[in-house]
């Protein structure tokens, strides 16, 4: 019976998510969606019980940092980039691309992972292809101004379970794919990870409720993407739902030819002011950080960042409307230690639906005009507003479900917050469904429909 009572909530879960028309064809919700009450301080995916979280007595060096004469260079990489930004025509699909050469820096005096782990260094070197152009419209993550900023003095946008996006799902936390969504510039990509079989796959909860592939194909997919924008930088956080080991990790990001663009801190851990500039990352084409939130171990692979010795975030998958922008994980972390790290706001809302004591925490989506807007009770921009004043300093990320929700409002958040303009169209076009109205109608018959099979058991 048990088993038929989750299935049974699981039904009007993804009922609920039809209802909400997130693929209604536009970037806003109607005000007439199915609607529901939030909970407070209950929590959202499930927080992991008996973990332990990483602490450093001392720094660790690992290598020494020089650019040796690099910079010089760097107006060069700005001048082809701008040039590209010219010259390329828009785009039919998210992965269309030019055959026009390009220059590009490769090599560094940073050095370079390897499948096993091991570290060895490399020289800088030019090549030309004519293969893929880059595509960046602008240089450092679409404006040149935070090329000299370091990476931990900006606010980025962070996709919320990147991968999962499934319409009619009520695991589903995203409209559109990993390209649409780097393309309109989330610049964090954080999603949940299950080891199923000797494999890695992003599942949400459960690879029976939303399985988006294996990590391996997902990685390959933000390769390719960096690959052909070589002047962006990329953070990628990944959640280590089973808690295995690390090296588990390291073949699906040596095979998609991700690790090759990973970034290697030079100390662990590495406190704010620790952190290169994006001009720098993007000279030494180590422009991805990896973050992994549990098990991580940095000397044994040191490209797989430990998250929470580097950066906390405010409450878990948060039902409260208010958002308070307090510090939960790592727990007991004192404010001179959060000073010292990078930290991220999570502001995704979400709702808990139960029945017969079972219950399910789904993505807020009939509230999202309100939670991904730039102003108003429970809005991003409040959120990060109130972050910067508390902390003296705005989030560097905020996590959000449903982007597009808002056509662009949250990255006009962050661009405020770096001191810039935010003025680029958003977003990829979202397939539409049948209507909010029907799919209420729906959620409201099979809720009655439930509980009166749980009622006649």
């Amino acid at each position: 019976m048990l088993q038929s009572l989750s299935c049974s909530l699981l039904i009007l879960a993804t009922a609920y998510a039809q209802s909400n028309a997130i693929y209604s064809g536009s970037n806003t919700l109607p005000t007439t969606a199915f609607s529901t009450t939030s909970l407070p301080n209950l929590g959202g995916d499930v927080l992991p019980t008996g973990v332990s979280y990483i602490s450093h007595n001392t720094t660790r060096t690992l290598y020494t940092r020089s650019l040796s004469g690099e910079i010089e260079n760097f107006a060069t990489t700005i001048a082809v980039a701008n040039a590209s930004a010219n010259s390329v025509p828009a785009a039919a699909s998210p992965s269309q691309s030019s055959s026009t050469s390009f220059t590009l820096l490769q090599g560094s005096n940073q050095p370079t992972p390897a499948a096993n782990g091991t570290v060895t260094s490399n020289s800088t070197s030019t090549s030309t292809s004519t293969s893929e152009q880059p595509t960046n419209t602008q240089p450092c993550n679409n404006y040149p101004e935070l090329c000299d900023r370091k990476y931990s003095n900006i606010t980025q946008v962070a996709a919320h379970n990147s991968p999962f996006v499934a319409p009619n799902n009520a695991a589903s936390n995203q409209a559109l794919g990993v390209i649409y969504q780097l393309n309109d510039g989330i610049r964090m990509l954080q999603g949940q990870t299950h080891f199923v079989n000797g494999t890695v796959y992003y599942c949400h909860t459960s690879c029976d409720l939303l399985n988006a592939g294996t990590a391996e194909s997902y990685f390959a997919e933000i390769a390719s993407w960096v690959r052909r924008h070589p002047y962006d930088v990329v953070t990628l956080l990944i959640g280590n739902g089973d808690l295995i080991k690390v090296g588990n990790f390291t073949a699906p990001l040596e095979s998609s030819g991700l690790a090759r663009y990973a970034y290697i801190p030079p100390e662990i851990p590495m406190a704010v002011d620790d952190w290169p500039t994006l001009a720098e990352m993007i000279l030494r084409q180590k422009r991805v950080v990896i973050f992994m939130d549990y098990e991580a171990d940095q000397t044994a692979v040191p490209y797989i960042l430990d998250e929470f010795s580097q950066m906390w975030e405010t409450p878990f998958s948060p039902t409260n409307r208010s958002f308070p922008c307090t510090q939960e994980r790592p727990p007991d972390l004192s404010r001179e230690d959060a000073d010292q790290r990078l930290y991220m706001a999570n502001h995704n809302l979400n709702t808990e639906l139960t029945l017969a004591g079972i219950s399910l925490l789904v993505a807020t989506v009939s509230l999202l005009n309100e939670t991904n807007n730039v102003s108003g009770f429970g809005s991003l921009g409040v959120m990060a507003s109130d972050c910067n004043e508390r902390w003296r300093r705005p989030p560097n990320f905020l996590l959000v479900d449903y982007y597009n929700v808002g056509a662009g409002s949250v990255f006009e958040v962050a661009a405020e917050h770096n001191n810039v303009t935010y003025d680029r169209p958003c977003c990829g076009v979202v397939p539409s469904f049948a209507s909010a109205t029907s799919r209420s109608n729906m959620v409201l018959a099979g809720m009655l429909w439930v509980t009166v099979l749980f009622l006649s058991a």
